[in-house]
């Protein structure tokens, strides 16, 4: 089971350092407003896809609360036929889809779960409510 916060689950993006840090700081500044994973990985854990207007807490490498996201569209789709259109909404600066692949393949061999053209992933959409510590002071982890 992932972790929460105030009751919500988290939202631990890539791995900890200086690529959580680089993928936060998209987020706060509104620039990465979708995220990829592993269907594999919510079987594992034993947590069920996000739904439209879940939020999440979005976290450090701490697990402390970085900001707050609200999802706006979930969708599975085999890696191979994951959208430029999405791929763009991630914001981390691929220049095509093929590129996006290519960098996501190598993340999650590096990872140790590598991917195949079939393989089921989690294309999450989401727009940031909140950023740091105010969203609790302000009640934003509340629908």
């Amino acid at each position: 089971m992932w972790p929460r916060i105030g009751g919500l689950r988290t939202l631990a993006l890539g791995t900890p350092g200086e690529l959580r840090t680089r993928l936060n700081t998209l987020v706060l500044a509104g620039v990465k407003t979708a995220t990829a994973g592993l269907l594999t990985e919510y079987a594992e854990e034993g947590e069920e896809l996000e739904q439209v207007g879940e939020r999440l807490v979005l976290v450090d490498d701490a697990d402390a609360l970085a900001g707050v996201v609200e999802v706006t569209g979930v969708e599975v789709v085999p890696f191979a036929e994951v959208s430029w259109d999405f791929a763009r909404s991630e914001g981390e600066g691929d220049r095509s889809i093929e590129e996006w692949r290519a960098g996501h393949a190598a993340y999650w061999d590096r990872v140790g779960t590598p991917v195949t053209d079939d393989t089921d992933i989690v294309c999450i959409r989401f727009r940031l409510v909140s950023a740091g510590e105010g969203g609790v002071a302000t009640g934003d982890l509340g629908p």
